[in-house]
């Protein structure tokens, strides 16, 4: 099969996704046509006789290309199989692609395109993209999957986060590092976080956890840009934390663990989903110093020995060129997410923007074939899903994503008791 490479994004006003698929399990991943066919269900925005439009505004050139680019080519894999599986509701899918680099200035222009051609966002990649959006997307009644979990945002239906939300993520982080030893009662915790909803939501987790084990937390915000952090790591230094806690971007990461071990302090480190990216481990210093580093995430890395994994890990390298990451699988279980909620809005006898709300709130579950934990759609206010997996950089798997399984997935006890700001 030819390789694509989706290192240059497409910013034509539709993509057509009508490429030959690879995939043999598309109906038991959630990827099959939903039920009823292209007549008698009501559309408006997004959908047509023989199609169902939904928009990506993704980062490609900014600080989260990786991620970005990985969330993509998943969204596509998705979207390829459902069409050679026939479509949902007798309508293929068809993704409008378009990259905001990570900036609002960017993404208000793309949305105001967007808003009157597609039903909703299969990706919505950024915190501060989310911020200058929500209140049109409310508006709109647009449902967006946001590569973005800050947990203060569950306060709309419209804001779609799949797995758990940055505090939920720390605070089984912490829970598991407490376990093994590396934090005790009493103990400072570093919190190196960029100053925006993405790292506050993670302080939020990180304070929550000190308060309910008698530790306090030792905060220190950054801008999104920033990726020199030799003052920042001697200050966690001087005030003597015994592990650092970081919702920052990967550049940063690998100042944070370079310096961590330059200037002796040598704790581990805690990072949260968008921290880490493969390229890391192209400079053999930081890939050295990554040996304190363990990433809290909510889907299995590229690695892993899942046979679905496998199934679409071989399927991307017959399609793309450009280097995997566990942000693939991210992409594709926004997908299977999206394929139910079509499902039932098809069943439902209505594709329109309210149906897609409606839809939602009677997703349940969502099988993800093993990739993330179970997911439930239906709960007001609450992330869906509080299972975490607890990944450490491996260089021997660089080129598939970088990094490996430490622990399976799991809940911590702090994690379900944990009540998220719009939690009813």
């Amino acid at each position: 099969m030819k390789k694509v490479s989706t290192a240059v994004v497409v910013s034509s006003a539709v993509l057509a996704l009508t490429l030959t698929g690879c995939s043999t399990k598309a109906n038991d991943s959630g990827s099959g046509g939903g039920g009823g066919g292209a007549g008698g269900v009501k559309t408006d925005i997004g959908v047509t006789e023989s199609e169902i439009n939904l928009g990506i505004q993704t980062d490609s050139s900014g600080v989260f290309k990786v991620t970005g680019l990985g969330l993509t080519n998943g969204n596509q894999m998705w979207a390829e199989d459902v069409n050679n599986e026939g479509g949902i509701c007798g309508r293929d899918i068809k993704l409008d692609i378009q990259d905001n680099g990570y900036k609002p200035d960017n993404a208000l222009p793309i949305y105001e395109q967007q808003k009157t051609t597609q039903l909703g966002y299969l990706q919505l990649l950024g915190s501060p993209i989310l911020a200058a959006l929500k209140q049109k997307i409310i508006a709109d009644k647009m449902v967006s999957v946001t590569a973005s979990w800050a947990s203060q945002n569950l306060d709309a239906p419209e804001v779609l986060m799949i797995g758990q939300t940055y505090d939920v993520e720390i605070i089984n982080g912490l829970s598991w590092m407490q376990e093994q030893g590396m934090i005790g009662e009493g103990d400072k915790i570093g919190h190196i976080f960029i100053d925006s909803e993405y790292g506050q939501n993670g302080v939020m987790g990180s304070k929550y956890y000190a308060e309910q084990n008698g530790m306090t937390v030792v905060e220190a915000p950054v801008a999104g840009t920033d990726t020199d952090m030799t003052a920042i790591v001697a200050k966690m230094k001087d005030e003597g934390v015994k592990a650092i806690a970081i919702t920052v971007a990967p550049a940063a990461t690998a100042s944070i663990a370079v310096q961590n071990v330059n200037q002796g302090l040598n704790v581990p480190i805690l990072g949260s989903n968008p921290t880490f990216a493969p390229n890391l481990l192209a400079d053999p210093a930081v890939t050295a110093a990554l040996s304190n580093y363990y990433q809290v995430n909510s889907i299995l890395p590229f690695t892993a020995d899942s046979e679905f994994g496998k199934e679409l890990a071989e399927k991307y390298s017959s399609e793309f060129t450009d280097p995997p990451s566990h942000a693939v699988f991210a992409g594709y279980v926004a997908g299977m997410v999206w394929g139910e909620i079509l499902k039932q809005a098809c069943d439902d006898g209505d594709l329109t923007r309210d149906g897609i709300l409606k839809a939602k709130a009677k997703v349940t579950e969502v099988d993800t074939q093993g990739l993330m934990g179970p997911l439930d759609l239906s709960k007001e206010g609450s992330p869906t899903s509080r299972e975490a997996v607890i990944m450490q950089a491996d260089p021997t798997v660089a080129d598939k994503g970088g990094l490996k399984v430490v622990v399976d997935f799991f809940e911590s006890d702090a994690a379900k008791e944990y009540k998220a700001p719009f939690e009813k």
